[in-house]
């Protein structure tokens, strides 16, 4: 594993993007207009809304609520 491996959320980010067609900033877009601000309320949201999996929801609501963009 290479010292500047990519770790946390941030890690999912390239899986995201080619698995669901969008980049991340997009995601991060959609996240911060919802309504919505608990965490696993944002989960269960983008799972059920755009059919994203847990882990990937996860990542993407982690990243956002910690303050990312």
């Amino acid at each position: 594993m290479s010292e500047n491996a990519v770790k946390g959320p941030a890690s999912y980010f390239p899986s995201i993007e080619k698995k669901y067609g969008r980049p991340v900033s997009e995601w991060f877009e959609v996240i911060q207009a919802s309504p919505l601000s608990k965490h696993m309320e944002l989960v269960s949201w983008l799972k059920a809304e755009y059919g994203l999996g847990h882990g990937h929801a996860n990542a993407l609501v982690a990243h956002v609520l910690a303050g990312g963009k």
